[in-house]
């Protein structure tokens, strides 16, 4: 099943996310063939990088949770807030 994943950045942690950004890269990386989608939640204005969405393919919630607990980013301390949520894609149709 997908799952999204809406993260929201600590205010301020902008050297957080970059100290992280490879070793987060290559988590991702090595679940690419899970991946549906992933990419960085921009400021207002596009220039700043203030949280992260992702749709991964998870077995259950339990599966969806680990995957969020060990990516380096949360590991770090980046994230307020991450909110998981079974997904469904309706379009475009596949």
């Amino acid at each position: 099943m997908l799952y999204m994943f809406h993260c929201t950045d600590k205010a301020g942690a902008a050297d957080i996310r970059a100290s992280n950004r490879a070793a987060h890269l290559e988590y991702l990386e090595a679940n690419a063939a899970r991946l549906f989608a992933a990419g960085p939640l921009l400021s207002d204005d596009g220039q700043g990088m203030v949280g992260s969405l992702l749709i991964l393919d998870c077995a259950d919630a339990a599966e969806a949770r680990a995957f969020a607990d060990n990516d380096p980013y949360a590991k770090a301390g980046l994230f307020d807030s991450v909110v998981i949520r079974p997904w469904r894609r309706v379009y475009p149709k596949a």
